[in-house]
């Protein structure tokens, strides 16, 4: 261990749904009324005990705290602060039920609006306020997270979101006048800041951990000088922790200097993701007096860690800082737990890789080189360096490499986009403001379980596809029932979206175990891209062709796109991004022209990650377009002008990525509305000039939108999209949703779109 007065070797955060996602299991038994709240805060403890425990015994000097959230840490800072809106506030529920309500909604109050965290899956809630927001210590939960560790017998060091990038995640509240901005109410969040410092000072708390993940983007003088008075106004609160500020994604950039002259004792830097502060710390002098803590073991993907190279960049910080110690490079929230228990992996996959608990293990080996030299832990070293650089030549394809290296322009283009409206208007012979769903329909139990049942041989292929067509003919009956306009298969042999492509896709390995948390209650397991990537054998053509042979209305093949496939796995790291984009692009373009030969039509090829991937800093973003539009035009180019392309995006920022979006070329996108009320149309519909569907049924909640909201959404859509333009769809796919709610929310749907078409 080291002394008491530095913090030593930690990581930034940990993963909180439960190694077997139990905290998932129970909350979802929770809201579903088969676990009482006792118990489900019983499960909460537990996870948090568990979690500390093991993170004390693998050898961490700082255990981080206050990582644990029932549903996301930037809903529970607007709780901590009293930034409930007043819709939640005049519900009368307690604070576990309020908290759920700001996420899911509640009867006919909707929900706060959802977003992805910078540029990873995880998605957080967006808090509102404004002027007449009441900023106080309104929940004391990082002080009584703290006092439960310690009564344990494991000292924590509370990991809260900064003050400023709150502010900054923030939006103004409906009704909030003119010209408000989140960041003027800084002086009263500071003030509740200060008050929880002192809180958890006075509980014994020796550090705490303020995350400003927002200085890692680019920022204006104004959020900067924010950023100065912040920490000045809280480094001097008496009898305070000592305070780590921590930035990971990418690198602090102009910030460092403003927090190297703060009061602050401990800077936290991404070195995986921000290389560029190496240099800059170099030059900074008021560094001499802080700690920095090198992230060199990366937080974000599941590759084992270039320990030489991890050390020797966590060295290079030795001569400008005051001292230096190891952890992650951002929390381990966006890891699954441990490679240890996925037995079915391939030795020569697994062998590569490293989840959380072994990242933990690379941090504590790592503080041990920095502290007493490489030499004392040589062996250790050297074995890992056998499993990174094993063989790999095996798992190069040259013959896919050979057909990239051939594509010529005319492989990434289609005819203009007027030409492809008269033919697919003749084609397809749709009405104005066509009616459509996103592509998933709910999943039912049995329809899990034969899935499951045919993955363990227990469902030979023959009864597995015929109890998939039986599903399969279900849903398209009950769309033809509805009245919508353009049908969908509804997905039933897919687990998900990204995962059903890579387990048919060479170049892709699966896990077991390796769940990581998206949002709230649902998880994902991101597959591993470990090799070149080709399409073996068609995906998803026999489902479709068989869905379109059941009905003279169009049916949309359902792929995922090259940048989500990306954006959704854990990539290899030994080639660059876009390589392995235009890779998948390839297999794609591979599906889509067999899609079409066998008659489809109507091909959907979805991005909602687009703007995740988009670099935080101004500087990577011209190079990430290219090659994001290069991978999807590489998939898409190669059909016919009567062939109607969609793409769909959910849950980002979509303004900030509009020429992106444009340069996809396809003929319909639709996108995530409904939550921020169509706040984005305006900006997209002038910079998309092809067919435009906002989403206006929010499906991430339970409630039912009337087809008053509906028409309502429509009607505010169609001010800035013409109706030639416009399409009525839901928010995102239904696979998570009951049924009866999903019926009754798409006959709200389509009829409002009948009252906007007449």
């Amino acid at each position: 261990m080291t002394p008491s007065n530095t913090i030593g070797t930690t990581v930034l955060g940990y993963p909180r749904i439960g190694p077997d996602r139990e905290l998932k299991k129970a909350v979802e038994k929770y809201w579903a009324g088969t676990l009482d709240q006792d118990g489900l805060r019983a499960v909460g403890a537990g996870l948090r005990r568990d979690t500390w425990a093991q993170l004390r015994a693998a050898g961490l000097d700082s255990v981080p705290g206050n990582t644990f959230s029932y549903y996301d840490q930037v809903l529970d800072t607007a709780r901590i602060l009293g930034a409930v809106p007043p819709r939640f506030a005049a519900l009368g529920l307690d604070d576990l039920d309020t908290l759920f309500a700001m996420a899911r909604g509640h009867g006919s109050v909707p929900a706060l609006e959802m977003t992805k965290f910078f540029d990873t899956n995880y998605h957080y809630l967006v808090p509102e306020v404004g002027p007449d927001t009441a900023i106080t210590l309104a929940d004391r939960k990082p002080v009584e997270e703290f006092t439960e560790a310690l009564a344990a017998g494991v000292p924590t060091r509370p990991v809260l979101i900064g003050p400023v990038t709150f502010l900054l995640l923030a939006k103004a509240a409906p009704g909030a006048p003119a010209g408000f901005s989140p960041l003027d109410l800084l002086e009263p969040v500071l003030d509740a800041y200060a008050a929880l410092l002192a809180e958890l000072g006075a509980a014994g708390a020796e550090w705490v951990q303020l995350d400003e993940p927002a200085f890692t983007a680019d920022r204006a003088a104004a959020e900067l000088d924010a950023l100065a008075v912040a920490y000045r106004r809280l480094g001097a609160v008496a009898g305070r922790p000592k305070i780590l500020v921590a930035g990971y994604y990418s690198n602090f950039g102009p910030a460092l200097p403003v927090l190297a002259a703060s009061p602050v004792e401990a800077i936290a830097l991404d070195l995986v993701a921000g290389l560029d502060d190496l240099d800059l710390a170099a030059t900074l002098p008021a560094l001499q007096h802080k700690t920095l803590l090198a992230g060199v073991v990366d937080g974000h993907n599941v590759w084992r860690t270039d320990l030489e190279t991890a050390l020797a960049r966590a060295a290079t910080l030795m001569g400008p800082a005051g001292s230096v110690e190891i952890s992650s490079s951002c929390s381990l929230l966006h890891v699954p737990y441990d490679v240890d228990v996925e037995t079915n992996l391939a030795a020569t996959v697994r062998d590569r890789l490293a989840f959380a608990k072994q990242k933990v293990a690379e941090v504590v080996l790592l503080g041990r080189a920095l502290r007493e030299g490489r030499q004392s832990v040589s062996a250790e070293f050297d074995a890992a360096a056998a499993l990174r650089n094993a063989d790999r030549s095996g798992e190069r394809n040259e013959q896919v490499r050979a057909r990239l290296a051939a594509l010529g322009a005319d492989h990434y283009a289609r005819g203009s986009a007027a030409d492809r409206v008269v033919a697919q208007r003749l084609h397809l012979q749709l009405p104005p403001v066509p009616t459509t769903t996103i592509g998933s329909f709910p999943q039912t139990r049995a329809i899990r379980s034969d899935r499951a049942a045919h993955r363990a041989g227990k469902l030979d292929d023959v009864e597995y596809e015929r109890r998939m067509r039986a599903e399969i003919e279900r849903v398209i009956r009950l769309q033809e029932d509805l009245g919508l306009d353009v049908l969908v298969h509804g997905e039933p042999e897919r687990n998900d979206m990204v995962q059903y492509f890579a387990e048919n896709l060479d170049g892709f390995a699966t896990t077991e175990h390796g769940w990581v948390q998206s949002y709230g209650s649902r998880c994902v397991r991101p597959p591993v891209i470990y090799a070149d990537v080709s399409r073996p054998r068609p995906i998803t053509v026999a489902w479709s062709t068989y869905a379109q042979s059941l009905t003279q209305r169009p049916v949309k093949a359902m792929l995922t796109g090259p940048v989500t496939i990306l954006a959704w796995s854990f990539v290899r790291d030994d080639q660059p991004l876009g390589d392995t984009a235009r890779q998948v692009g390839l297999a794609l373009r591979d599906e889509v022209s067999d899609l079409e030969a066998a008659g489809l039509r109507v091909i959907q090829v979805d991005e909602p990650a687009l703007r995740e991937l988009l670099p935080l800093r101004a500087e990577g973003r011209k190079a990430y377009v290219d090659w994001a539009v290069d991978a999807f035009r590489l998939a898409t180019g190669g059909v016919a002008d009567a062939t109607q392309v969609h793409t769909h995006l959910c849950y980002s920022e979509f303004t900030a990525v509009v020429d992106a979006i444009d340069g996809l070329d396809a003929d319909v996108t639709t996108l995530e509305a409904a939550r921020s009320h169509m706040a984005e149309v305006e900006g997209l519909a002038t910079g998309v000039t092809r067919g435009l569907g906002p989403g206006v049924y929010d499906v991430h909640s339970p409630e039912v939108p009337t087809a008053d909201e509906i028409e309502e959404l429509l009607r505010a859509a169609g001010r800035f999209v013409t109706p030639d333009r416009l399409w009525a769809n839901p928010d995102c796919g239904l696979k998570t949703r009951g049924e009866p709610e999903v019926l009754a929310s798409l006959r709200n749907l389509v009829a409002a779109a009948a009252r906007v078409r007449a």
